[in-house]
């Protein structure tokens, strides 16, 4: 691992215990757990605090895809369904852009569906992510274009439909050298990335693309987070919250 790299990867787990750390209620029951790189950091630091007696062995976790429901498999945590639990305590998940109102770009794993059912799902929506993530204003530093998950039928006509919209590209996403043809989710859909630049009103976006015919969800996260908290190069942490309070950790 080079130097940058292991920067990166102390950031992920610095940003997921002080979450984990200053959100996971004492009394939790239901706890979702996201996808993603960051996440594993998560479950790192819950797994930790279980063994040291500190969270109860009785939390119930929800997984957001295929990634999250082995981790909490191999984490010896309980493991539930969203179905099976709609009222969760608390979500914890990464993101691939975050804007200063805590507004999300997610779905470069593919997983934006049950991520966003998860997120809804809870009383609170906590955002890990490194210092790469904290942005701005979406569409400038996450390129590879909004995901939209796509009924596999209807993926020519929404890559009209979002061109036609004012993206300035909208692919679908391909397996590469693991998968000859597109990407399928968890819920056998396609993906769509729409790359529209920077999006000035990530709200009126949303709305647009998720009225589309054949689309499933929009991987805009909008006034859903509670709390973000990026890791830092410096191994500091940055928090931000809903109600627009900032916060340097040392």
């Amino acid at each position: 691992m080079s130097s940058v790299e292991a920067t990166i990867e102390g950031a992920k787990r610095l940003a997921a215990f002080t979450a984990i750390d200053s959100h996971f209620p004492k009394d939790a029951k239901v706890v979702g757990i996201g996808s993603g790189s960051t996440v594993i950091y998560c479950v790192e630091r819950i797994v930790e605090k279980k063994l040291a007696g500190e969270i109860s062995s009785d939390v119930i976790y929800i997984p957001t895809g295929f990634q999250s429901k082995e981790l909490i498999i191999n984490g010896g945590l309980n493991l539930g369904a969203v179905d099976g639990y709609p009222v969760i305590d608390v979500a914890f998940d990464g993101a691939d852009e975050v804007d200063p109102a805590l507004n999300c770009i997610k779905g470069g794993g593919a997983c934006l569906f049950q991520e966003k059912l998860v997120a809804e799902c809870a009383k609170k929506f906590v955002v890990v992510a490194d210092f790469r993530k904290n942005s701005t204003a979406l569409g400038t530093q996450w390129l590879q274009g909004v995901p939209i998950e796509v009924v596999p039928t209807a993926h020519a006509k929404v890559r009209q439909d979002l061109l036609a919209m004012g993206a300035i590209t909208a692919t679908l996403r391909l397996g590469g050298k693991a998968k000859a043809g597109a990407v399928i989710t968890d819920n056998c859909n396609v993906i769509i990335d729409a790359h529209f630049g920077k999006i000035s009103d990530p709200v009126a976006l949303a709305q647009k693309i998720k009225l589309l015919v054949g689309v499933v969800e929009v991987g805009l996260f909008i006034n859903m987070a509670t709390a973000s908290y990026f890791g830092n190069a410096d191994g500091s942490v940055t928090a931000k919250f809903s109600n627009g309070e900032v916060s340097q950790i040392q």
